[in-house]
């Protein structure tokens, strides 16, 4: 027997083995008018200009304080967002907004499905920009079909540089921008062009302007369908009652031509007129159902709704919906919606939650904190009238935007006598004076020096730091280890 002649036969000598990958079909666009495509319009002015407006709103926060409103100051390791200001110790603050943001995104899918990659993801919106400028120079998508078909002329190579010219500008405003965020705005603006920004700033810069080119002006749909994790992380988040961008089959179906002077009696209301697909950016046709590729930008709904109104029949072909209501229709029965249901209680009760907390602890936030750090090596100094010392070095971090004096005490260990290097010695030798740095960290040299005691022991040394004006108190505790007398 034969055991392979079943086997595909190798391709003959200098012919390309056939691919088994579909190439790209190209997508165009066309145009859509109504309401969703005004609320796109809308989100997508909006969220570019907070986008390019936000790092030049000013902020005053105190002399020799940074006064960008919205600044990530690595520099200075702080994160500014208007009022709220977030140090190092405080990490735990933009953890708490990234899951707030996580849950807000669970929640408007398990409600509306993808409305997030329709309207507000970034990829999103400059896509959209990206087709606004190719419309401006090459027309609606028929005109950009024919362009595209036809042979290079003058006219077609100025339309397409002029498109790509602005493509490029548009992408270097948007890597000029993201800098602005981690530097002062004026001061990056005007040193990036005389070439004395930091190296940094030319690279992310550059980065951005890459990725903005190629992934708005060339990859587009391919970013949704390949590059981006939630179209697949979505499943998980919906269910039957999810609203979705979704075809009425049971009022659409049969479908056909509409023909002249025919009536839609016997046949659905879906004419087949496949604009629908046209003004999709993802090149989809929604009346195969849910897809992958669908981004919920609602575009069809227009698009459909245009083409009802004109065949004199009644608008939400297609609509926000469920699949259990089409069904349910279809079945001669009344559709039920719940938006309330487990999964989006449970997203709205952790999002308060969360959000008092972080309010709470915004609300409660000190404006100084205090780290004590006991010397290791030796842990105590025996000195010759037999008294012993420990050494200590204590770090104080101001956060108000003023300098202040800071009065320290200890307590717990009898007798003991505090000495801060550098400063004048109290009389009781209890309680000093610290002068703290406006909104910095200060650092001090601090013995603790006690009697003699019969027998070594470890004693735990309460240290107290109190503000005198505003009574703000941090109390924390160190060991005094002693050595018995000899």
């Amino acid at each position: 027997m034969n055991l392979i002649s079943n086997t595909a036969k190798p391709a003959n000598k200098g012919q390309q083995p056939p691919s088994l990958y579909e190439g790209r079909k190209q997508i165009y666009p066309k145009l859509a008018h109504g309401k969703f495509r005004m609320v796109k319009w809308i989100v997508m002015a909006c969220t570019l200009g907070i986008y390019y407006a936000l790092p030049w709103i000013r902020w005053q926060r105190g002399e020799g304080i940074p006064d960008q409103a919205v600044l990530a100051d690595f520099a200075g390791e702080k994160f500014y967002f208007f009022f709220i200001e977030i140090w190092p110790q405080e990490i735990y603050y933009l953890a708490g907004l990234l899951i707030l943001a996580a849950l807000g995104l669970f929640l408007v899918t398990s409600l509306i499905g993808r409305a997030w990659c329709g309207y507000t993801c970034p990829q999103t919106v400059w896509t959209d920009l990206y087709i606004w400028v190719e419309r401006a120079f090459e027309g609606d998508r028929a005109a950009r079909m024919r362009l595209d078909k036809a042979p290079w002329t003058l006219n077609k190579a100025a339309r397409k540089i002029g498109k790509h010219l602005v493509w490029l500008l548009i992408a270097f405003l948007t890597g000029g921008a993201l800098i602005l965020y981690w530097h002062d705005a004026p001061t990056i603006a005007r040193t990036f062009f005389k070439g004395e920004a930091p190296l940094t700033a030319y690279f992310f810069a550059g980065i951005l302007t890459f990725t903005t080119y190629f992934l708005a002006g060339w990859m587009r749909e391919q970013v949704c369908t390949y590059m981006c994790p939630w179209p697949r992380i979505q499943g998980a988040l919906t269910d039957d009652y999810a609203l979705n961008v979704t075809y009425r089959y049971d009022r659409g179906e049969p479908r056909g031509a509409l023909h002249k002077d025919q009536g839609f009696e016997g046949r659905g209301d879906c004419i087949d007129c496949k604009q629908c697909v046209q003004v999709c950016p993802m090149g989809i046709d929604i009346r195969d159902g849910a897809q992958l590729e669908c981004i919920h930008c609602a575009l069809c709904i227009d698009a459909c709704d245009d083409i009802m109104k004109r065949v004199d029949r009644p608008t939400g072909l297609i609509a926000y919906d469920t699949d259990v209501a089409v069904a349910t229709r279809a079945a001669g029965g009344t559709p039920k919606y719940k938006l309330l249901r487990a999964r989006t209680i449970l997203y709205g009760v952790l999002m308060i939650a969360i959000s008092a907390l972080i309010l709470v602890g915004l609300a409660q936030k000190p404006t100084f904190q205090v780290s004590v750090l006991k010397d290791r090596s030796p842990p105590f100094v025996q000195l010759a009238d037999g008294s012993v010392r420990n050494g200590y070095t204590l770090k104080i971090v101001n956060k108000a935007t003023i300098a202040r004096n800071a009065e320290i005490s200890i307590s717990g260990l009898d007798g003991a006598q505090l000495q801060i290097i550098g400063l004048a010695q109290p009389e009781n030798g209890m309680e000093v004076q610290l002068p703290l740095e406006q909104y910095g960290v200060d650092r001090f040299r601090m013995l603790v020096t006690a009697p003699p005691t019969e027998r070594p022991h470890r004693t735990s040394l309460v240290i107290t730091i109190q503000d005198p004006e505003t009574g703000e108190t941090h109390t924390s505790t160190a060991a005094f280890v002693t050595a018995g007398a000899k």
